[in-house]
């Protein structure tokens, strides 16, 4: 069994998600399907609900910062009373495109990170270009969770292990120009690293043309096996251990 424990699998993403949904549960693949807003999150739940192999990760995104209010935060209050809820994600920090609401951007995260504290939940996290704003930010709670598509340092992902997180591998490991990310994972215990595809972006190297999809998980666990100097098999067991401990699936 194979865990994405972090994809964008729902109508407003992809315009197959059911098939593809479906084609996961054929080939044994188990899906934690990630919200960013009101709309993804109402996906989300209804496709966990409906589908044996679907849990569900709510949360809002960065890019709502400014527009987040009181009646959203009360609406994912209560939708993570959910049974098929696993985590609060995916939320995070991004300063790419600039720090212009750098304040509003930490104040929604840590309204997602009392969330996640008041339900018992880990979160998953996105961070680019904000890696020691959203490490002080989640010192200050007591969570636990996903570092998703994880492309810092190896030594900064040290300090998130320390805190209890688990450092997301996806695609990006197979791209040829990407050794920083290959060089950290040599350098992480294996007892802390999760698989994800973020399907439908982030494509393995040899598909970047294509959307990304669960199935591409087999590339990822290949990669990362060539990687360490080990057999696939073993990697896989380790990685649903690994899921299985953080999401209580």
């Amino acid at each position: 069994m194979i865990i994405d424990t972090h994809c964008h699998i729902y109508n407003s993403e992809m315009e197959n998600a059911e098939e593809i949904i479906k084609e996961a549960a054929d080939n044994d693949i188990i899906l934690i399907l990630n919200g960013t807003d009101s709309e993804s999150n109402e996906e989300v739940l209804k496709l966990s609900e409906k589908h044996e192999n679907v849990y569900a990760a709510l949360g809002y995104y960065y890019t709502l910062a400014d527009g987040i209010n009181d009646e959203d935060i009360s609406l994912l209050d209560n939708q993570l009373n959910n049974k098929k809820v696993v985590a609060v994600g995916e939320i995070g920090l991004d300063y790419y495109n600039g720090k212009e609401n750098r304040n509003s951007q930490i104040q929604l995260f840590e309204k997602m990170l009392n969330l996640a504290e008041k339900h018992e939940l880990p979160v998953i996290v996105h961070s680019r270009k904000a890696i020691q704003d959203t490490y002080d930010t989640i010192k200050k709670h007591d969570v636990v969770g996903s570092f998703h598509s994880y492309q810092g340092s190896a030594e900064m992902a040290q300090q998130f292990i320390k805190l209890g997180f688990y450092i997301g591998i996806g695609g990006t490991v197979t791209h040829i120009r990407n050794k920083k990310i290959r060089n950290t994972l040599k350098k992480i215990d294996m007892n802390h690293i999760l698989v994800e595809t973020d399907s439908p972006y982030l494509s393995p190297e040899g598909k970047r043309d294509q959307p990304n999809t669960p199935l591409n998980l087999k590339i990822i666990t290949g990669k990362i096996a060539e990687e360490l100097n080990m057999e696939e098999y073993e990697i896989i067991r380790i990685l649903e251990e690994n899921t299985k401990k953080l999401f209580k699936i």
